[in-house]
């Protein structure tokens, strides 16, 4: 069955067994050129490791240690290496045509703030004006029209403002000239409007100004020099604090990135998504772990075409449990009523903090795996997915299964056992 987001378990367990709990990407900066009194006479060289989180704060931390080595002023261009990752094209309306949603931004070697932009919609103090802030400000990005305030309940905001959004190559402009409601008070919107070396290319020139720096080249793609020591490094979170994110948060973008990774876990890059499917058959097969009828296509569950059973998944959790990483895995489920997808669940009644889950939720698909601890601090193993039309009619069902299985379970186990 299709498993949604759910498959996010066979890629998080494989990543911690393969690449080991402690892996880190790198996004390395080579000088193209020479460097004399904190000039580089050249371009400035970026390769990316495709790290799967490069947060803005990571990212403004990554270009002030440029400067703090003594690099000043840029004479040449932004050179791009995004060579890790060997991709077809990605077409982020492909999914769902949704192109502009964060979650449909397609990996990338060189993956930065998952190249999104935030737009937030500010009332000034008295409400007459609404003020619209891009985070970061890029310059290719350009704010024309902002809302008129209005009286009435907040509703459907996004309807109601009337957004226009542009992408042109190396450009984007966003106007929003409709109405925005009063009572709404503050908003948020992520939108990702850019292409990769575009986004990349804004996010250095803002980093570098605002660190003091100057440089006004262009951007392109290239290689890093082979066999040169860089200049400076940015490493990534550790693998299991990117595996926290991802399952807690259900990150597709992030999964994607972990999934690719897979294929260089044996092999060299670039890393593709043929190499990422044979690591991970590779990894079943060695484990002696059979999950029938998988199809693993991008590793995040965001696909019509990963397949799953829930036999499948009770298997990898059995195994997940007698691993060295269970620790590891289990900590980045999210905990029922307490934090990610399943915070606002589960709040009433005795499995609240007591079932560790992954969620999935697609159109006609809901899903569900984890870890139920009952009363007596026994740990069961939940799996359950519902593909159909009216799929989002059955999250009570889901629940209430859960809830069984923290009351019930042993005693139906004990039952059974005697028959």
């Amino acid at each position: 069955m299709n498993p949604a987001s759910v498959m996010k378990l066979v890629t998080t367990f494989a990543a911690l067994e393969l690449l080991g709990r402690d892996f880190r990407w790198r996004t390395e900066a080579y000088l193209g050129g020479t460097l004399a009194g904190g000039t580089l006479d050249g371009d400035l060289i970026l390769k990316g490791g495709g790290d799967p989180k490069i947060t803005v704060e990571q990212w403004t931390s990554f270009v002030a240690t440029l400067r703090e080595r003594g690099l000043s002023t840029v004479n040449g261009d932004l050179v791009l290496d995004r060579s890790a990752f060997r991709l077809p094209p990605h077409d982020p309306a492909a999914f769902d045509g949704e192109p502009l949603k964060p979650y449909n931004v397609g990996p990338d070697a060189l993956l930065v703030n998952f190249k999104a932009v935030r737009f937030r919609f500010l009332p000034n103090a008295d409400g007459s004006a609404i003020d619209v802030a891009a985070d970061p400000p890029l310059p290719q990005v350009a704010v024309g029209a902002l809302p008129t305030p209005v009286d009435g309940p907040c509703g459907d905001w996004r309807t109601t403002v009337a957004a226009a959004f542009v992408s042109q190559p190396r450009a984007a402009a966003v106007a929003f000239p409709g109405r925005f409601p009063r009572d709404c008070g503050e908003r948020d919107w992520n939108v990702a409007l850019l292409d990769v070396p575009t986004y990349v290319h804004g996010m250095f020139r803002a980093a570098f100004s605002a660190a003091g720096g100057s440089f006004d080249g262009a951007v392109r793609e290239g290689r890093a020099p082979p066999g040169s020591a860089p200049f400076a490094v940015l490493e990534s979170l550790p693998l299991y604090e990117v595996v926290r994110d991802i399952n807690k948060l259900s990150n597709n973008v992030m999964a994607r990135q972990v999934f690719l990774t897979l294929g260089t876990a044996s092999s060299p890059p670039p890393a593709t998504i043929e190499k990422a499917r044979d690591a991970v058959q590779a990894w079943l097969a060695s484990r002696k772990l059979a999950l029938p009828g998988l199809v693993i296509e991008n590793g995040s569950g965001l696909s019509r075409n990963e397949r799953l059973s829930a036999g499948g998944l009770a298997r990898l959790l059995v195994a997940a449990d007698l691993s060295k990483v269970r620790e590891e895995l289990a900590s980045s489920l999210a905990v029922a009523a307490l934090d990610g997808t399943v915070q606002r669940r589960f709040q009433n009644g005795n499995v609240a903090g007591q079932a560790l889950l992954k969620t999935g939720s697609l159109e006609g698909v809901r899903a569900l795996a984890g870890y139920v601890i009952d009363a007596t601090g026994r740990r069961w193993i939940v799996a359950a997915i519902v593909n159909h039309p009216n799929a989002a009619r059955s999250q009570a069902a889901l629940d209430r299964l859960v809830h069984w299985t923290y009351r019930s379970a042993a005693t139906y186990s004990a039952r059974e056992a005697l028959h």
